[in-house]
């Protein structure tokens, strides 16, 4: 099986949990249907993708992670919708089509991302795969990575710097906070699936570290270079908002540079383990990516 027909495999995986998920809610009013509107839009589905990787790195199934990599995508979901908000980036497209507020209306946005980032900690509690304490110590590694010391963390730091000049490393915490910690925390569910302890999951982590900055440092080049038609999403609103990047800092061809090592990183970290071969493809792959 070829990398890229690996990656549509777990793609398939994800779409089919997500989807029979949604199925067995409760459809109250319009709630549901602003919840599937956003989580079945599309989507690279790279952190669940993720945590099914990591297991299989590990030793473990993928089935046994599906739930936690699907609960996972519920929660980036969810700050997604809250992030396009008129009281946050105001966006109108995401993934090619119109943001969730300009289709449900602000009030039903709100409360389908309230709903999603619940839910997402239901799944965890009910993952019939794990044992008790392996189903803690998932909810645990998802409270912290999108939390007040993780992604929330980050997105109040990248809008109180809008407007502000910044430093690298400044920058760097915005980065690592609201999309690091969620990538960290993908390859850890993944572990925590497998119950890897040791080396495997530091190396994990690490990989996971240094992707999720080389992630963010790619889109804040292609909010600048790219094409609002093939990113799904307006671009250069980061220079609308005032908003202070690693490319506002140092500019584009030294920040190609800066993903192409902290990829080269990245594939270092797990480079003892012969199973690494599709989650270096992936960070290559990522670091190339144009939408």
């Amino acid at each position: 099986m070829t990398h890229e027909t690996q990656l549509q495999a777990d793609q398939v995986l994800v779409e089919e949990w997500l989807q029979k998920h949604l199925d067995s809610l409760w459809p109250f009013g319009k709630l549901v249907e602003s919840m599937g509107y956003s989580l079945l839009s599309g989507g690279k589905r790279i952190r669940p993708v993720l945590t099914l990787e990591a297991c299989r790195l590990c030793g473990g199934r993928a089935e046994t992670a599906l739930p936690l990599a699907c609960a996972l995508e519920m929660v980036h979901t969810y700050s997604l919708i809250h992030d396009d908000l008129p009281c946050m980036d105001d966006d109108d497209l995401r993934r090619g089509k119109p943001t969730n507020h300009r289709v449900f209306g602000q009030a039903t946005a709100v409360l389908a991302g309230d709903a999603l980032l619940t839910n997402a900690f239901e799944v965890l509690a009910k993952t019939p795969e794990l044992p008790p304490e392996c189903q803690i110590q998932a909810v645990r590694c998802l409270a912290e990575a999108a939390g007040p010391a993780g992604m929330v963390a980050g997105q109040i730091l990248d809008m109180d710097g809008a407007g502000r000049t910044l430093s690298f490393d400044q920058i760097r915490k915005i980065e690592t906070l609201k999309t690091g910690r969620m990538i960290m925390a993908a390859l850890e569910l993944g572990c925590i699936a497998a119950g890897e302890n040791g080396d495997r999951r530091l190396a994990l982590l690490t990989y996971g570290e240094k992707l999720g900055l080389a992630f963010q440092i790619q889109d804040d080049i292609l909010d600048q270079e790219g094409e609002t038609e093939e990113l799904g999403k307006p671009v250069g609103s980061d220079l609308k908002q005032g908003k202070a990047t690693f490319v506002s800092l140092a500019g584009a061809d030294a920040c190609r540079k800066m993903v192409e090592d902290l990829t080269d990183e990245a594939a270092a970290a797990i480079a003892p383990y012969k199973e690494r071969e599709f989650l270096c493809w992936l960070a290559e792959m990522l670091a190339e990516r144009r939408n």
